[in-house]
């Protein structure tokens, strides 16, 4: 095999019976191992190397570039630096290097790592970290000027308008960090799920307050549909949507919940009559504190907690959520429940 040469090269004494040779631990090895040649061909790969580029071990030996399809490789080759890291444009993933001399002259044994993953990790928590300063600094900026103001002996009017002030920001910060710990709570403990029956119309129709006295609540949900899940975490994320819908739609429209049954699953979609929202940020308003419009203040669009809380409500209970642009325009958020129909007559 391809290996053996390079065993022969790199060991001098015969490997001792109860041991595996050591091309074969190479071979099995979880992280992907390359041997180049001064040519830039590959005259080597392991099995995680060959399935991660997807190419058989009888094309080789062959161009790293052409076995590949990324010249960013043949840039670390050329750096000769002994760590580094790049970007896969043909596969969008991101690798981190090592290079080590081969067995023989102008040989290479590059290992590479998939770091994608974590770098996404890594940019969420720099961007919670970030999003989280910004939530918390204009309250507690308002608090310290609103209690500068009492130092100046205002007036009574002037002392209760200051008051409100301080109460209003005070239960800002509360609210921002009861979801927190909240959403802290979905994302590190195992919930406890506790299904019922029930009908969905009846659950819709107590929702209905959440959408205010600004709009209509518009439903289109059998009364007969009856669900199997854990009610009180279906209502949490119904609620969040319905609170969702209301704040981006314009006062005096409607806000619509329709169900539908998708063989022995049930869609539940609530649609606002919203500016919508382009397809760019769809995945991204299920993060913490992701905003479409920073500009928007929170009165009126949140602090970008409650979709993240209704994703992990709805992957608790064993459903998903989405949204899209609604066929006769705003937005639309769709949870499905699988298996979660009992009666639908």
């Amino acid at each position: 095999m391809i290996w053996d040469r390079w065993r022969r090269s790199a060991l001098d004494a015969a490997q001792p019976p109860a041991l595996k040779p050591f091309e074969d631990l190479i071979e099995e090895a979880p992280v992907i191992a390359l041997l180049i040649d001064r040519e830039q061909r590959v005259v080597a790969a392991n099995e995680t190397g060959r399935r991660y580029f997807e190419f058989e071990a009888t094309r080789l030996p062959a161009s790293l570039v052409e076995l590949t399809l990324e010249g960013s490789l043949v840039d670390l080759l050329r750096a000769g630096r002994p760590e580094g890291e790049t970007q896969l444009v043909h596969r969008r993933r991101i690798v981190r290097s090592k290079l080590v001399p081969g067995p023989r002259a102008g040989d290479t044994l590059m290992f590479l790592t998939d770091v994608t993953e974590l770098r996404q990790l890594e940019r969420v928590r720099q961007e919670f970290v970030a999003n989280l300063v910004h939530e918390l600094k204009t309250p507690i900026t308002s608090l310290r000027l609103t209690a500068e103001s009492f130092q100046g002996n205002p007036s009574p009017k002037e002392r209760e308008r200051f008051a409100d002030r301080l109460i209003k920001e005070s239960d800002l910060i509360n609210r921002i960090i009861d979801n927190l710990r909240h959403l802290v709570q979905l994302e590190s403990e195992a919930l406890r799920i506790e299904t019922s029956e029930f009908g969905l119309a009846d659950l819709i129709e107590e929702l209905q307050p959440r959408v205010g006295s600004s709009h209509e609540l518009k439903t289109n949900v059998p009364n007969s549909l009856m669900i199997a899940t854990d009610r009180d975490k279906l209502a949490q994320a119904l609620g969040n949507l319905l609170d969702n819908a209301a704040k981006f739609s314009p006062s005096g429209t409607d806000v619509e919940v329709t169900a539908e049954m998708v063989e022995d699953s049930v869609r539940i979609t609530v649609r606002d009559h919203g500016p919508g929202i382009s397809p760019e940020h769809w995945k991204r308003v299920f993060e913490r504190f992701y905003k479409v419009d920073r500009a928007r203040p929170r009165e009126a669009g949140g602090f970008g907690l409650g979709l993240a809380i209704t994703k992990h409500l709805v992957q608790a209970i064993g459903g998903t959520v989405w949204t899209e642009t609604a066929a006769q325009g705003g937005q639309s958020f769709t949870i499905e429940l699988p298996g979660g129909v009992l009666t639908h007559r």
